[in-house]
């Protein structure tokens, strides 16, 4: 392919992390051969990548960062990665959704991604503690001049963490005087051992109590959630109901998830059918 035409930059850059997670490392001029792109192309992606805290340069190509178990990126860092992985889970799951009910919304960049799909689905009631998520429905309503059937959007309180989800007692205690039809659950890491699992302790109590407070529970995760386990775990997969991922989870993987919940994968031929 010619130089950065077939390509955008975010496409590319998520390959090259593919490629360095899948491989445990790479080398500038393997990626020059399979991008057919330049050595200075793949240095700036390298570099962009590197400021994210996603990989570490090294002398001639990179290598993965081994991330702490409390390690949490901001939003932004995780807005850049996976981005087409994320709009399919993203359409996959709005379909999911039936007009007005409750459901509920937690933080992240793949709930953030859902939210924009859900603005057409007449008269729900969004129960959320993102910042980022109200802020898709509030900017819609502003912009429609309160359409009829706009949803109704109830932000939680808390205390504001790296990926702008609200959190604490504040939080726990709205969360815990509410119920609804069905939750949207980003996660920080997914195993079969660890269950759903986040680096943020205050969030992990919150996210309990989501849990505890939908009829069905949705987790959306690209597949480099699968494997990845945070600090605390605060949901078992028997818990959940339904995992919306992309086409990247490995075939073993999807057999394994497949023993404990619904498994949907999206972006592949039969968007959205059971795995």
């Amino acid at each position: 392919m010619s130089e950065n035409q077939n390509l955008l930059a975010e496409q590319r850059r998520a390959l090259i992390l593919d490629e360095v997670r899948r491989r445990g490392g790479v080398r500038v001029n393997e990626l020059t051969r399979k991008l057919g792109v330049s050595d200075m192309t793949v240095r700036r992606d390298l570099d962009a990548l590197a400021r994210q805290g996603v990989l570490e340069k090294v002398h001639g190509g990179a290598v993965p960062v081994v991330e702490a178990s409390t390690h949490e990126p901001g939003f932004e860092a995780k807005s850049g990665l996976e981005l087409t992985a994320k709009e399919d889970i993203a359409r996959a799951a709005a379909e999911l959704v039936a007009p007005g009910t409750a459901i509920a919304l937690s933080g992240g960049t793949t709930t953030y991604a859902l939210a924009h799909h859900l603005l057409e689905v007449p008269d729900l009631t969004v129960v959320t503690n993102s910042v980022r998520v109200a802020d898709v429905f509030h900017a819609a309503q502003r912009t429609s001049k309160q359409r009829q059937g706009a949803a109704t959007v109830v932000l939680t309180g808390g205390v504001r963490t790296p990926s702008d989800s609200l959190v604490g007692p504040v939080a726990d205690q709205a969360i815990a005087a509410l119920h609804f039809d069905m939750l949207f659950l980003g996660v920080h890491g997914i195993s079969i051992e660890a269950g759903l699992s986040t680096p943020n302790l205050a969030e992990a109590e919150t996210n309990r109590r989501l849990v505890q407070s939908a009829r069905r529970v949705v987790v959306v995760a690209d597949h480099t959630k699968w494997g990845t386990v945070g600090l605390s775990s605060f949901a078992a997969l028997e818990q959940v109901d339904t995992l919306v991922t992309d086409a990247g989870l490995p075939v073993e993987a999807r057999a394994d998830i497949s023993e404990h919940l619904r498994l949907v994968v999206a972006g592949e031929a039969g968007d959205g059918a059971d795995i």
